[in-house]
């Protein structure tokens, strides 16, 4: 955002936000929005959420279009995290004279992004795990059916946590029961111009999925992960992805993650059995749950939320309870996990 002092009022001249990887960045775009409101740049005060990047990647640095444009002031809400910045656009402000102060509503900020705080901090990106469950905390009969737990209310949000996502992760077990298209469909979404599908990603160490699943089939890139090589064909879209293998012999959640993570994804969602679940779970790889609780009581004898053979207390996984809302007859859980 550009704010000047304009015959005496001072008033916001320009907006503008980040709308896609490889596009114009924010600043650029509040540059370019106050010049087609008729507005000179120069003189103005730049109010930033994230610290101008310095270095030339998919775009030009905007700290360099700032002192381009005459901006005189800077205030960035926290610095940027990425080590190819981390600073440096600070540096090169300063070093052209434009005053720069940086931490106004700091924790605001780190709450916008926090999948790309997490990939530049940690090389690994911000995983929620999705699940849609009885009252009873059950997740599909004992025959693996589960259409439909929740309610149509309840399926439109999570096509809104797919649309956040820049990978959706299920299991192999899921896709041969249920044969999910797993991507997005809400056509709210698929008329935004700046909106791609986020990357499918199937885990299947067995060998067992076929090309003709429709997970592969329809718009975006999907991945078929396993700890060893396959010879399998498949269409142009789906990439075959080989990582090392676990002490089981099974693909390594967390080296999948890293490889998303190196990727640019920031932001993971998991739809998976309660075997792929509790994996992840059980490695600690987990950062927020959505349980999508249904009024119904689905008996001893379905399916539990997660794989966790645990037998002492001392094992249980602690979670803190962040927000509860009601979504049609169900209820929204996020839960957070305590580190």
């Amino acid at each position: 955002m550009l704010v000047k002092t304009v015959n005496g009022h001072t008033q916001v001249i320009g907006e503008g936000w980040h709308q896609k990887p490889g596009l114009a960045h924010a600043e650029v775009n509040a540059i370019q929005n106050a010049k087609t409101n008729g507005h000179d740049p120069q003189g103005a005060t730049a109010y930033v959420t994230l610290e101008p990047c310095s270095h030339v990647g998919k775009t030009p640095p905007c700290a360099q279009g700032l002192i381009e444009a005459g901006v005189s002031k800077v205030i960035c809400a926290m610095t940027d995290p990425n080590p190819q910045v981390s600073g440096r656009g600070i540096e090169m402000l300063r070093e052209s004279g434009v005053t720069v102060e940086c931490g106004l509503m700091e924790s605001e900020a780190l709450a916008l992004n926090p999948g790309f705080v997490k990939r530049m901090n940690a090389g690994l990106p911000r995983v929620t795990a999705k699940i849609a469950v009885s009252v009873d905390g059950r997740t599909a009969m004992a025959s693996g059916e589960s259409q439909w737990i929740t309610g149509p209310e309840a399926r439109a949000q999570v096509q809104r946590l797919r649309a956040q996502s820049g990978a959706v992760i299920t299991g192999s077990g899921t896709v041969l029961y249920d044969n999910p298209s797993m991507n997005v469909r809400d056509t709210t979404m698929l008329g935004d111009p700046y909106f791609e599908q986020p990357i499918r990603v199937v885990v299947d160490s067995k060998h067992q999925v076929t090309p003709n699943a429709k997970i592969f089939q329809g718009q975006g890139q999907c991945w078929l992960v396993s700890a060893s090589k396959r010879d399998d064909t498949f269409n142009n879209k789906v990439l075959v992805q080989q990582v090392k293998a676990n002490d089981a012999g099974y693909a390594d959640l967390e080296a999948l993650l890293r490889q998303l993570a190196e990727s640019g994804v920031n932001d993971v969602l998991i739809e998976a059995g309660s075997e792929l679940l509790g994996a992840f779970l059980a490695k600690g790889l987990v950062d927020e749950l959505q349980v999508f609780m249904a009024p119904k009581l689905l008996g001893s004898a379905a399916r539990a939320m997660a794989h966790l053979p645990f037998e002492q207390m001392s094992q249980a996984i602690e979670l803190e309870l962040k927000d509860v809302r009601q979504i049609g007859q169900d209820l929204q859980l996020t839960y957070n996990r305590v580190d």
